[in-house]
């Protein structure tokens, strides 16, 4: 039979020490964030899978949501956390996980592994224990989304990072450095300022944003926790741009930013952007990630603005292996599959509305 371990809250520190020493590790994995979606209707589940000696090879957080009329729906969001490298221990993992489904007699278990789409084995091993692949276009129709900008760290020192910069880009870090834009980081009581300006970005930009609990409830589970950082940006004691970055292990991820429609020829944007880049460099990190792009990389695409802006940064396109489904009860999953394309195709949309020079909110928490 699969073996996993089901986790109590005890084991908290034994499944974050897992997830963030792992190769690949993963803030959606976080024991932090499955609290944070139990805010907004999941119930989080901790798994951590044995090998043959006992120590775990595996770890997997799993939110569960219930389908009225079908049952629990099930989603890894960018789990599990493996090495996928080791086949014997993807395969431990993966049995474990349809294992767990079972157990839930859930209508399906979504996963989005942080792979990349050409690593040799995943695919083959999703495929192995039943999982489909699902179609996605180029942009953001997925859940999470496929095509990241990631900037390496290894070995760079600051003088290193700032000459693989697009020139522009580089300037305007200088800009807002020569026009007195320091860069902070936030507390917990910094929230309502943040979500203020986040509201600014929203409607300038026409995307939505959760109301302020949810930032709340993120600092209190979260960065408080020690998961990364809430970043201001201020001239003259005024609030100019924000960011809210995750670190995790060797990586840094841009969550959430903002920017005032005040004084925005100081750069602020770039300001944040270069401290949370310089501060996952001291802190160890080897990955900063920019997180989401279009895979549509033509000029005359309307979000080929953020790709621009990440790039500026010297990041690199990075494609991942994307969504696949595991059906546990086929019927349901068939019905649930005809209800659900209306409310993806809305969430689509709106986070086709994401964007704009990078200082606008990105999607992690459907």
């Amino acid at each position: 039979m699969p073996d996993f371990d089901l986790l109590p809250a005890d084991r908290r520190a034994a499944f974050y020490a897992f997830v963030a020493a792992a190769a690949r590790p993963e803030f959606l994995q976080a024991w932090g964030w499955g609290d944070l979606k139990a805010a907004t209707g999941w119930r989080p589940h901790r798994l951590l899978v044995p090998g043959p000696a006992g120590r775990p090879v595996a770890a997997c957080s799993i939110l569960e949501r219930r389908l009225p009329g079908l049952g629990p729906l099930l989603y890894a969001p960018r789990g599990p956390v493996v090495d996928w490298d080791d086949a014997p221990a993807t395969e431990a993992a993966l049995a474990a996980l349809v294992a767990f489904a079972h157990r839930r007699r859930a209508v399906a278990l979504k996963v989005d592994p942080g792979v990349p789409r050409d690593h040799p084995g995943c695919a083959a091993a999703l495929r192995r224990h039943g999982w489909r692949p699902l179609r996605a276009g180029l942009s953001f129709e997925g859940v999470q989304p496929r095509f990241h900008m990631q900037l390496s760290l290894r070995g760079k020192d600051e003088t290193a990072l700032l000459g693989a910069m697009h020139h522009k880009t580089r300037y305007n870090v200088r800009v807002a450095e020569r026009r007195g834009v320091a860069v902070r980081a936030g507390t917990g009581a910094d929230i309502p300022a943040f979500y203020a300006i986040l509201r600014e970005t929203a409607a300038r930009d026409r995307f939505l944003v959760r109301g302020i609990s949810y930032f709340e409830a993120m600092w209190r589970e979260c960065l408080g926790r020690g998961l990364g950082w809430l970043l201001l940006a201020e001239a003259d004691g005024e609030l100019l741009a924000g960011a809210i970055i995750f670190r995790m292990g060797n990586t840094a991820w841009y969550l959430y930013g903002a920017s005032s429609n005040r004084r925005r020829e100081l750069m602020p944007a770039y300001a944040v952007q270069w401290e949370a880049i310089r501060r996952a460099r001291r802190e160890g990190c080897a990955v900063y990630d920019f997180r989401g792009v279009s895979g549509d990389l033509s000029e005359d695409n309307p979000l080929y603005g953020i790709y621009r802006f990440k790039k500026g940064f010297g990041a690199e396109l990075l494609e991942l292996v994307g969504e696949w489904d595991r059906p546990v009860r086929p019927l349901a999953y068939l019905l649930a599959r005809r209800a659900l394309p209306l409310a993806r195709q809305a969430m689509a949309a709106l986070r086709r509305g994401r964007g704009g020079g990078g200082a606008a909110a990105e999607s992690a928490d459907e």
